[in-house]
């Protein structure tokens, strides 16, 4: 039976070069921060425990990040920050022995579970394994010094390297799975005796080899794994890569992308067959595309979901929040729409440019087409709503909701002030303001009496005195 994994996450360092008072594995890629994305890893790899070893900015890492149920997420603080190797030894009254350690780091998000597996089985338990990456200029990398036989005899830091060692481009990637009742031992026997004057975790190979252990070394080609964040600049490439990583597994799902390189996802997209996304689309919260589904160009949906057959078109805004949106099947949204939380739209709902609709449902077969608000509002099977009309939902104080009964049709710039019912099959006359229910079937018109005045002369701008 394999050995339970304990990850250790180190994420204690400034980031001085991102230029922010936001702790650098904070910062985000695809919506999530940089240490989440490691602890969904690790979560993936059914780990039994994340350390996180905070330092700078704790306080605010610590409330950031969250972890499965099933998993335990706890923190460790090192302070003063003294290196790598001091980082884990902060870690180490929190694992058993029973275990293995995997160090990950905070600011390298884009690591496989699959190739994390795959070091923990090449460490069978029982040996120290490193994940390892051949790099064209391994400068500024500790290189990994191997023996005649192919194994792991040290890691040397790029500063305290030789010539010759510095000529080697297998570099170490900072991720490695040590047995944990080893890793203890090797911990205790650290010194700062090196240029950076800093206990190294690298030196735990030296040891491990001094002791007999072999160390063995998973060696992999996809830089973007191991890549870390200390710029800007490799923040955005990294959120390049990973939103390419993203399209591509949608294409290979069947999804059709206008443009691959001009796709976004910020939080969780799933999709059914069939849907076809233009450019420049940002997917953000939760949002479901069922079979069909068509989006336009330019549109932001976060937190929605999203029938079979619906389209929408381009330039529409759609954020459910915490209460979700709902298109129904076959709806047509856009362009220029807006959907806000609560609104829930049944089959074959039209709404057109310029309207917005805000906790309201709409049955279906129900159109608002164009320069419309809805918002509080329950909206009947068929109903018709005119241009430039609104819900006046809200007193100063309170929300009242509006209620539009079956095939009701509303004039173009109507006010219906809430609380109030539109009787089934109601009309109401265009530019009327209605503040009272009406009964089904009647016509409702509630405005001034138009008045004619003969030869009427526009006033004229006054002249202004040279």
């Amino acid at each position: 039976m394999s050995k339970p994994v304990d990850v250790v996450v180190m994420a204690a360092g400034k980031g001085t070069r991102m230029k922010s008072q936001r702790p650098k594995v904070l910062h985000r890629i695809g919506g999530r921060a940089l240490a989440q994305h490691v602890i969904d890893c690790a979560a993936r790899l059914s780990a039994r425990s994340v350390v996180v070893i905070t330092g700078h900015g704790a306080a605010q890492v610590e409330a950031a990040l969250r972890a499965p149920a099933a998993m335990s997420l706890r923190f460790v603080r090192q302070e003063p920050q003294l290196g790598t190797g001091h980082a884990v030894q902060q870690a180490v009254p929190l694992l058993a022995d029973d275990g293995l350690t995997l160090v990950l780091s905070g600011d390298v998000p884009l690591t496989r579970p699959e190739t994390l597996q795959a070091l923990v089985d090449l460490g069978a338990g029982e040996h120290p394994a490193l994940l390892t990456l051949d790099l064209p200029d391994p400068t500024g990398y500790g290189r990994v010094v191997r023996g005649a036989d192919g194994s792991v005899q040290a890691i040397v830091e790029h500063k305290d390297a030789t010539d010759a060692q510095r000529a080697i481009t297998e570099i170490y990637s900072g991720i490695m799975v040590v047995p944990t009742r080893l890793l203890r031992g090797w911990l205790a026997r650290l010194d700062n005796r090196n240029a950076q004057s800093e206990y190294y975790l690298t030196d735990v190979v030296k040891f491990a080899v001094a002791d007999g252990c072999t160390v063995k070394a998973h060696r992999i080609d996809d830089a973007v794994q191991v890549a870390g964040v200390n710029s800007p600049q490799q923040l955005a490439e990294l959120e390049r890569a990973h939103q390419h990583r993203l399209a591509s597994h949608f294409m290979q799902q069947g999804v059709r992308l206008a443009d691959p390189a001009r796709f976004d996802v910020r939080g969780e997209l799933v999709c059914g067959q069939d849907v076809e996304i233009d450019v420049n689309c940002v997917f953000e919260g939760h949002v479901e595309l069922g079979d069909g589904v068509r989006i336009g160009a330019n549109c932001v949906i976060a937190n929605a979901r999203l029938e079979a057959g619906a389209v929408i078109h381009p330039f529409t805004h759609i954020d459910g929040e915490a209460l979700g949106v709902r298109v129904g099947p076959g709806a047509l949204v856009g362009p220029f729409a807006r959907l806000r939380p609560g609104a829930d739209l049944g089959a074959e709902v039209h709404i057109g440019n310029f309207v917005e609709v805000k906790n309201s449902t709409l049955a279906a077969g129900a159109k608002a087409n164009h320069l419309a608000y809805l918002g509080d509002a329950t909206v009947g099977e068929r109903v018709n709503y005119g241009a430039g009309s609104i819900t006046a939902n809200y007193d100063g104080a309170n929300k009242h909701r509006t209620v539009i009964e079956a095939d009701v049709h509303v004039g173009s710039n109507c006010v219906l002030v809430a609380p109030v019912t539109i009787g089934a099959g109601g009309t109401v006359g265009a530019g009327s303001t209605i503040t009272k229910s009406t009964e089904p079937g009647a016509l409702a018109v509630a405005r001034g009496c138009q008045a004619s005045i003969a030869n009427w002369q526009r006033p004229q701008k006054q002249k202004k005195p040279v």
